[in-house]
């Protein structure tokens, strides 16, 4: 997979930007507030339809104006694909695939892949369970597109089902008629919830195997457990545990509602299910979380981040273009040498940074140097 060419028109601070990507290894120099995160993110989001920073699509507009677009072009399994995507914030992304609109995002995503790198993504561990729900979510999007229709569908029951649980103010002695109208969301709830969670369990145990190995190249004397924490069928041991089938987890979903009930009616919202769900990771039995090192830590992301690009070879038969934003710099030395000798020749990576100073001369010789100041790219 390769991105030859992408355009940008009023997004972010670029008003018009045009890049063609001629090499494997292209670096983005330039710094910092000048847009080099902003290309990256704009890769990213024609990939996924979402911004790992952006909170909606207004943000990603140009200051003054009312729409945004990101166009690329790209070389997959030797076709060529044109993907366009039309951001105006009052109405709904106008999406196209070779100049052919697109009404469901399945039908986009999946055109392009990406696994992104950053700082960010190096803060995983320390972060709220809502960032690791968000990068478990964005990643199994990646190899099933239809996970993002089916976790926007759960979301959408969750929020009509809230809806119902305030409109009785607490009140948990229910009418027959009112548990009857409680009783309809919760089953649609549960069938929807239980596939994310099966879904969720069956892409740890996936990503186990090839992170555990990467995390023992890096630190040889430890070993890297993950485990879903879910507040509906409890722990998986993404090592040792076979995923739980979407049948059973429902049973225990439906009892997880029962017993669950007043609690919800007092608190007027949904106390259980995907969107409550966590994830631990564990170094030689102990949670990394608490108790690792900065370093530990940074280990387990940058296993998790290879994983990721060996699995989607695995399952597409092709490698996903890797972005790398700024990540380099917050890495030491081992591990940084790890990162870079484990990027394949055939593995198109864009690489944004301040300078060169982190990279080998070796590395730079077949490296693409472009530059950024104040939206303008120049090579």
């Amino acid at each position: 997979m390769f991105l030859k060419h992408l355009e940008l028109l009023n997004y972010r601070n670029y008003e018009e930007c045009c890049i063609d990507f001629t090499t494997n290894k292209t670096l983005i120099i330039g710094k910092n507030a000048q847009g080099k995160t902003n290309l990256l993110e704009s890769i990213y989001f024609l990939a996924s339809l979402s911004s790992y920073r952006a909170k909606n699509d207004n943000e990603l507009v140009l200051w003054g104006k009312d729409f945004a677009r990101i166009k690329g072009d790209l070389n997959k399994f030797d076709t060529d694909i044109e993907l366009d995507v039309w951001l105006n914030p009052s109405k709904k992304k106008t999406l196209k695939i070779n100049g052919i609109k697109k009404s469901k995002y399945s039908q986009f995503i999946g055109s392009l892949i990406v696994v992104k790198f950053g700082v960010d993504d190096l803060l995983l561990l320390r972060g709220a369970p809502q960032d690791r729900r968000r990068w478990l979510d964005a990643s199994i999007s990646q190899i099933y597109p239809a996970y993002v229709e089916r976790l926007a569908k759960y979301n959408k029951i969750r929020v009509q089902r809230n809806n119902l649980l305030k409109s009785y103010k607490g009140n948990f002695n229910l009418s027959d008629f009112q548990k009857s109208s409680l009783e309809v969301w919760d089953e649609q709830l549960v069938i929807s919830g239980s596939n994310l969670i099966y879904l969720r369990q069956k892409y740890l145990k996936e990503i186990q195997e090839r992170a555990f190995k990467k995390h023992k190249n890096i630190a040889s004397n430890e070993s890297l457990l993950l485990k879903y924490n879910s507040t509906v069928s409890g722990d998986f041991d993404a090592q040792d545990d076979t995923p739980v089938t979407p049948e059973v987890i429902t049973e225990k979903y439906r009892e997880k509602l029962l017993e669950k009930r007043n609690e919800e009616v007092i608190r007027a919202q949904t106390v259980v299910g995907p969107h409550r769900d966590d994830i631990s990771f564990f170094i030689n039995g102990i949670d990394s979380k608490s108790y690792a090192s900065q370093g530990q830590q940074r280990t387990i992301v940058l296993s998790l981040k290879l994983a990721e690009l060996e699995l989607i070879n695995n399952k597409i038969g092709e490698n996903p273009v890797l972005l790398l934003d700024d990540v380099l710099a917050e890495l030491d030395q081992t591990r940084q040498n790890y990162l870079l000798e484990s990027i394949g020749d055939n593995i198109q990576t864009i690489i944004t940074s301040v300078d060169v100073l982190s990279f080998k001369p070796e590395f730079l010789k077949d490296v693409r140097i472009l530059n950024i100041l104040n939206g303008k790219v120049v090579d």
